[in-house]
């Protein structure tokens, strides 16, 4: 399982203030934390400063990775910001995100085609959110089409199928697992990713019900998700639903954790 860790984003207070600040340590510190609980990319989003996202996304990228030896998820629909961000930024970085939204797609497909670059494909155009398995299957494959034919490699697509609230529509939730299992048998040699908190919003328990998603999703073969590590009994779950799926050779990553302690009950 690819992890994305989501806490470096301006919508959550501490951050902003920490951007506003210049509190360089606050960043490297928290970069650093969720390299050590099991992230693989650190988002860096800067969002919520409209004038100045692409000069605080720049100096996130570079404090981020003056903290941890990572690649960034580069989380912003501004290609000004992510061409400012990619300026600074070591290794190869992910796209968060294009979409089939025609000002979206237009702004960001030259940024990413003939590039090495992983890029997240948001099931998402400009009629709305899909509802069915279908729609997403739809969008998936004309999305995987166009940035095939701009030269992306297959691997290094990330189609994210859109976890909504089953508070809102019981449906939602087994449409979405309904997508990840046909893009994944689809598509061979593709990845999944979600942003997996939205499915349990207006819940009671949400930290148990997106727990108990996540391992019926990695059940349907979901192999990246952007979400909190220092959550340790998600992290826990993750290893634990991977060995299950038989995801995870004669269990050593799960065993490795045990040993380790690692394992939140």
């Amino acid at each position: 399982m690819i992890i994305v860790g989501e806490l470096i984003n301006s919508s959550r207070k501490a951050i902003a203030s920490a951007i506003e600040g210049r509190d360089e340590g606050a960043i490297r510190k928290l970069a650093k934390d969720q390299a050590e609980h099991g992230a693989h990319y650190i988002d860096v989003n800067a969002g919520s400063f409209k004038r100045e996202e692409s000069e605080h996304l720049q100096w996130l990228v570079e404090k981020v990775q003056e903290g941890v030896d990572l690649p960034c998820c580069i989380d912003s629909p501004d290609p000004r910001a992510i061409e400012a961000a990619l300026s600074v930024h070591r290794g190869t970085a992910m796209i968060n995100s294009i979409s089939l939204e025609k000002r979206r797609c237009e702004n960001l497909l030259p940024l990413i085609a003939g590039t090495s670059l992983k890029v997240v494909a948001l099931c998402m155009r400009d009629t709305g959110m899909p509802r069915t398995a279908e729609d997403r299957m739809r969008t998936a494959e004309e999305l995987l089409n166009l940035l095939l034919k701009h030269n992306v490699k297959l691997e290094n697509i990330y189609v994210d199928p859109l976890v909504q609230p089953v508070a809102t529509d019981q449906t939602f939730g087994r449409e979405f697992l309904a997508a990840v299992e046909r893009i994944m048998s689809r598509f061979p040699g593709v990845h999944t990713i979600c942003g997996l908190s939205n499915v349990s919003f207006g819940l009671p328990l949400r930290k148990f019900l997106n727990q108990t998603f996540m391992a019926m999703a990695i059940a349907k073969g979901l192999d990246a998700a952007i979400l909190d590590p220092l959550d340790k009994r998600m992290m826990a779950n993750i290893l634990a639903a991977e060995a299950l799926a038989g995801r995870d050779r004669f269990c050593m990553s799960f065993l490795n954790a045990y040993r380790a302690k690692r394992l939140q009950l």
